[in-house]
């Protein structure tokens, strides 16, 4: 562990390996309030022996930022990047009380040599409180940073009235009534302590079944494989990520024919994943459990709900519309080696007027 007092401030930066426990004390109150990001979050689909984390504290030794990183692309080339499952998003924490001249002045120690010359914060969200912050930060220590647009990200707002509408409601209905002709139609839903191995596997069983292991590799998916499944259950062993985490099955005669895994967060549901056995493909069974998650959700009294990139069309045709663009940010430390950087990943991001002023630009 690497610790040293910035005495100007009486701040004090720490660069420590693993995932410190200060990340569980700042996604419980952060600048953007992403309950979600937590150690057992930032650990499932990654290697925690590998990861270390930049930490910022005040003088009373509470934190004031954690960025935790892993290994990145080729490992000759020491890129790092803020890890965790892609979708909602990545980002490091920052506590509201932090300043980015407070964070700069942590981006630019010598303990954030452990970020490496190159470090990655994507998928992040444009306009998001704590990426803004970052960001001056990075450029207040002299770090450029590169961008690429990652999609766009589509949403429902469950504020607006009526959902779904009577006519959507007894299309649903009748396409259930003609599911019920194949076998006994019921739902379950899947949370907190409900989670087990066996709704994993049950889960991975869908996917197995769908197009998506008949058309494709498999990497999309979420629960194919058991190292996929392994991810999961690293992130469900948090009674708060359980407890975040929901599944909505729809099941035939008892056994699982679709689903809609889910996370809430605080007013927002994140849809991060769906699928459905492609025997029954012509029964709509995709469209009964996506619209029945989202019933969920507005009783439980989630306000938005946020589909993730992409639309082929069901997801506009459920009332969702395009919401907030996202992007894959790369932190470079040199400027050469930025220039080079720009020409594959994306053009540097200009300085913000505030901060050209602050800096006495």
């Amino acid at each position: 562990m690497y610790e040293t007092r910035i005495a100007a401030d009486h701040l004090t930066v720490v660069a420590t390996s693993g995932l410190a426990p200060e990340i569980d004390t700042l996604a419980a109150c952060n600048l953007s309030g992403h309950g979600f990001l937590r150690r057992s979050w930032y650990a499932a689909g990654s290697n925690p022996a590998r990861a270390r984390t930049l930490i910022l504290r005040n003088p009373s030794g509470a934190p004031l930022a954690a960025i935790p990183t892993v290994p990145f692309g080729p490992a000759i080339a020491g890129a790092r990047k803020v890890p965790g499952p892609y979708w909602p998003l990545r980002a490091p924490l920052i506590s509201p009380d932090c300043s980015a001249f407070e964070l700069a002045q942590a981006l630019g120690h010598p303990a954030a040599a452990q970020l490496g010359s190159v470090w990655r914060v994507g998928p992040a969200r444009a306009g998001d409180p704590s990426t803004e912050r970052l960001v001056a930060a990075a450029q207040l220590a002299g770090w450029t940073v590169l961008r690429r647009p990652a999609g766009t990200s589509w949403v429902i707002d469950c504020t607006g009235g009526e959902w779904p509408r009577a006519s959507t409601a007894k299309r649903l209905a009748r396409i259930e009534r003609r599911l019920a002709q194949v076998g006994t139609v019921g739902w379950r839903h899947v949370r907190g302590g409900a989670w087990s191995d066996a709704v994993l596997d049950e889960l991975g069983a869908v996917e197995a079944a769908s197009w998506i292991a008949a058309t494709t590799d498999g990497s999309g998916a979420k629960f194919l494989t058991p190292q996929q499944r392994a991810a999961w259950r690293t992130a469900l062993a948090d009674p708060v990520i359980a407890d975040m985490l929901c599944a909505t099955l729809l099941t035939v005669d008892g056994r699982a024919v679709a689903f809609s895994f889910d996370l809430d967060d605080g007013p927002v549901r994140y849809g991060i994943a769906g699928s459905y056995v492609s025997a029954l493909a012509k029964h709509e069974i995709g469209k009964l459990a996506n619209h029945r998650a989202v019933s969920d959700a507005i009783a439980a009294g989630q306000t938005c709900i946020d589909l993730g990139c992409g639309n082929s069309g069901y997801k506009s045709e459920m009332g969702a519309v395009a919401g907030y663009d996202l992007a894959d940010l790369l932190f470079v430390r040199n400027r050469t080696a930025a220039r080079l950087l720009a020409r594959v990943w994306g053009a540097p991001l200009e300085l913000r007027a505030a901060i050209t002023e602050a800096a006495g630009g």
